[in-house]
């Protein structure tokens, strides 16, 4: 197995990703679409999750198809920005069909961001702005790091950031995932460079440190309790029905854990969309899940390292605090 050409989710063919910021206030949103409406899934393993219009994916609602996936900072707030990537979709004339009528299917999760430094002082909701603007910069390539969703995005030591990785298999399948990565735990070991997503980094895409020589006993290190939530999106060409979508995303999270100590906790929204183009037939869904795994514990690491310094930053980067 050998990464894309990009190393992005948008190596999955018919994929693409748009992300808006605002610097001022330190947060940000990403935006999934495809060139036609996806087959999709999700599963949440963290104990506060936030999220927008998740029930329909359940392999027993009505609609079978997604119009784009949303991953948002900003809490409660940034649930509206699948708002404004709804009404760019019904401008474009998208969504599902119910007579004379198309409603755009914007399945959306958020993480927490409201106390990293920004202000968030404002007087009308941003989200609904950034949505749209992520949509309108949807393209094959996007910027990593402090962009997106993962602009304000912290861990428990260190900014966190937006991450991408992405896996071409046999045959001509492609897996990719994008993470917003804003953890309750650490990306790292202990006090050194090296990230827990060690074993599965290819080439040198977050430094190419190596696995750790030493691990920590005892209490790993967190953040504050309700300040946390890791999202991710993960798609591939193969074709998949919702119930095996939402299988990927169940085996994605195994990513998480891998890269992110501790995860998955009470204290955290912790969630995962799977995504289908639908292009290709699936002849192996166990090896798929493994691909989507590892995908975001690389896209994770990746978010890590790539964070840029910002004015008012209440962390450092990873390059801030190990000079690289």
């Amino acid at each position: 197995m050998r990464p894309g050409p990009m190393n992005l989710i948008t190596d999955v063919p018919g994929i693409r990703v748009g992300n808006a910021k605002d610097r001022k206030i330190k947060t940000g949103c990403t935006v999934v679409l495809s060139d036609a409406p996806m087959t999709a899934g999700y599963h949440v393993m963290g104990g506060a999750p936030g999220t927008r219009e998740t029930d329909l994916l359940a392999p027993d609602k009505s609609v079978e198809a997604v119009d784009a996936l949303v991953l948002s900072g900003g809490s409660g707030f940034g649930l509206d920005a699948g708002s404004g990537v709804a009404d760019a979709l019904a401008a474009d004339g998208r969504g599902f069909p119910v007579g004379p009528v198309r409603v755009p299917i914007v399945p959306g999760a958020i993480l927490f961001d409201l106390i990293n430094g920004g202000d968030k002082a404002w007087v009308d909701n941003p989200y609904k702005r950034l949505g749209r603007e992520a949509y309108a910069a949807a393209r094959d390539w996007f910027e990593l790091g402090s962009d997106g969703a993962g602009t304000g995005a912290t861990t428990a030591s260190l900014k966190g950031g937006l991450g991408s990785a992405s896996i071409v298999l046999p045959g001509g399948i492609v897996v990719g995932a994008v993470v917003a990565v804003n953890a309750l735990g650490s990306a790292t070991v202990g006090d050194g460079p090296q990230f827990w997503a060690a074993p599965w980094e290819q080439g040198d895409e977050f430094g190419g440190l190596g696995v750790a020589t030493a691990y920590p006993d005892g209490r790993p290190a967190t953040k504050g309790h309700g300040q946390n939530t890791t999202i991710a999106v993960v798609a591939t060409n193969a074709a998949l029905s919702k119930a095996q979508c939402t299988r990927l995303a169940i085996a994605a999270h195994d990513g998480i854990a891998r890269a992110l100590v501790p995860s998955h906790s009470p204290m955290d929204g912790d969630l995962i969309f799977a995504a289908s183009t639908g292009a290709l037939p699936c002849e192996d869904l166990l090896w798929l899940g493994h691909a989507a795994a590892t995908c975001v514990a690389r896209a994770s690491a990746r978010g890590v390292y790539l964070a840029a310094p910002a004015p008012g930053d209440s962390l450092p980067t990873w390059s801030q605090r190990f000079g690289r």
